[in-house]
């Protein structure tokens, strides 16, 4: 239902935004912050949702970060958490929250990563921060958190919800 709502709207909102050529005719005004804060609101509850019902499905046991990232430490590790300026390997395999296979280190061979610096996705790195050389975890990214509005121009599309589970295998 409230897809369907959101469908119609921003249908109107396209609809309303086409020019006729008549310069008499007043103009739409666009969404203004209000309606684009409310927006933005409906999306990230929508995208809770559907990670909270992944959750359950799965029968998971995961915690939610300040910044809405959700996680779930398998293995500790050993030593302390990593830092910014880190360098570190990972092994992960990242796919779609339908199950959809992106990436992985058994394709492309371990990723190196400088924690904080990387260009990689902002729900990765605060993850990262969370682990131990040597530790293990899944990771769920909500979109702000992941490739956004764009995705990542290859196998993830826009506004995508990722899984990754990753190892750090080395660090320097």
């Amino acid at each position: 239902m409230k897809q369907s709502l959101l469908v119609i709207w921003m249908l109107i909102l396209l609809s309303c935004s086409c020019r006729n050529g008549n310069p008499d005719r007043e103009q739409p005004q666009k969404p203004g912050k209000n309606e684009m804060a409310e927006m933005n609101r409906f999306l990230v509850q929508k995208d809770r949702e559907i990670i909270e019902n992944y959750i359950e499905r799965k029968g998971l046991t995961m915690k939610e970060s300040p910044a809405g990232l959700w996680y779930m430490i398998e293995e500790e590790g050993e030593g302390n958490r990593l830092r910014d300026n880190d360098r570190i390997q990972i092994a992960y395999r990242c796919e779609l929250i339908d199950g959809t296979f992106c990436y992985s280190s058994d394709e492309s061979g371990p990723m190196q990563v400088t924690v904080g610096k990387s260009d990689i996705e902002p729900g990765l790195n605060e993850g990262l921060r969370l682990l131990k050389p040597g530790g293990k975890a899944m990771f769920i990214l909500p979109p702000f958190l992941a490739h956004g509005l764009v995705g990542d121009g290859k196998k993830i599309p826009p506004r995508t919800i990722v899984v990754y589970r990753v190892t750090v295998i080395g660090s320097e």
